[in-house]
């Protein structure tokens, strides 16, 4: 790995001594610059549970993916860095109150002198780190944040307006990355899969988030939301414009 070009590709130029504060500066960097997207899979390019893959796409590319992709790439880069880091199998939670399966979502420990999950690759989530501290409510921007446990399952979870919502379960069972190969594939290939039904490409913003919907740009910015419908031919120059996202072919 090209750590220097990796580094450049989410515009960080701080401490690289693996500690929590250099943890919470690259884990919001990558949330600001690579974006949560899934356009591959309206492309007809297959998504390979690869290492060099990942970093290909994400680095050289300068595109961005969905969490095996983007929490692959910068597991990838935290190790180089020195970090202690490991992949993590989490269940995402459905409206009704049910979990998806195992390899549903990928997520990540990293343990320094105390352990933190770390995700560039949700979507619509915490920006910096949370540690993992059973119980312990952590706000940022606004929004407050905790992980519960149960049994050996933790929940995170996040606020919806006053209530809490619960986003995904995980456990502390390491996984390799190989381990999401199948899950991967069904996200990309099902119909039942949200990945199949709609294109999207999400960014978080210094003041909210930005995110293209099949023909729908949305923009929220200090709690306000605004939307409108893109024509066929803006959405490739929005990609670029605002995502960084320079669509092949």
């Amino acid at each position: 790995m090209n750590v220097p070009t990796y580094l450049d590709r989410i515009g960080y130029n701080g401490s690289l001594t693996p500690k929590a504060e250099t943890l919470r500066s690259l884990h919001r960097a990558h949330m600001l610059t690579v974006p949560f997207e899934n356009l591959d899979i309206s492309l007809g390019r297959p998504i390979v549970c690869d290492e060099v893959r990942f970093l290909q796409k994400v680095v050289t590319e300068h595109r961005g993916g969905f969490c095996y992709e983007l929490n692959g790439a910068f597991a990838a880069l935290l190790r180089e860095l020195g970090f202690q880091v490991t992949m993590l199998s989490a269940r995402v939670c459905r409206d009704d109150g049910s979990e998806g399966p195992d390899f549903d979502h990928m997520t990540l420990r990293v343990d320094l002198d105390q352990t933190w999950i770390a995700d560039v690759g949700f979507g619509d989530s915490f920006v910096e780190p949370l540690r993992l501290d059973p119980g312990l409510e952590q706000e940022q921007s606004g929004r407050r944040y905790r992980i519960t446990e149960s049994g050996d399952r933790f929940l995170y979870a996040a606020t919806s307006g006053d209530a809490w919502k619960g986003q995904y379960s995980f456990d502390l069972r390491p996984r390799r990355l190989s381990e999401f190969g199948a899950m991967c594939h069904y996200q990309q290939t099902s119909p039942d899969s949200h990945f199949t039904r709609k294109r999207i490409c999400s960014l978080a913003t210094p003041d909210g988030r930005i995110t293209l919907s099949d023909d729908t740009f949305i923009e929220t910015r200090d709690a306000q939301r605004k939307e409108r419908t893109l024509a066929a031919e803006e959405s490739r120059a929005v990609l670029l414009e605002r995502f960084g996202v320079d669509l092949p072919g």
